[in-house]
């Protein structure tokens, strides 16, 4: 997933869909294994149902805060690191999505009006 530099020519729409594309699917990648973690780890340490860990990996991935108690240390731990590792993962997920757009923005503003 290499970007132009400053350079070479802006690439036209199309190719930049699929560039677009491929940031997205790379970006919805990190958020699926995210929430995999988070679903694992709150059914095996919090004892929760498989939907209730579904939401409190989605609740705790978006920054939104807990839904459901932990009552066990290692739930808390699991629950704390993994809260860590979302903030985190949030921005940088994002950072991965928007990549292309502000490369794009960018590199418009950059590029020679003589080419």
């Amino acid at each position: 997933m290499k970007l132009e530099n400053r350079k070479q020519k802006v690439v036209g729409l199309p190719r930049f869909m699929v560039r677009m594309s491929k940031y997205a699917v790379f970006a919805l990648l990190l958020i699926t294994i995210s929430i995999g973690i988070g679903v694992v780890g709150y059914m095996t340490l919090g004892h929760t149902s498989f939907i209730d860990a579904f939401h409190m990996a989605c609740m705790i991935l978006t920054g939104m805060g807990p839904v459901v108690e932990m009552k066990t240390t290692g739930a808390k731990l699991f629950s704390s690191f993994y809260a860590l590792y979302s903030g985190v993962a949030f921005l940088s997920i994002t950072a991965v999505f928007f990549a292309p757009i502000i490369h794009r923005v960018l590199h418009i503003l950059a590029v020679d009006i003589d080419d």
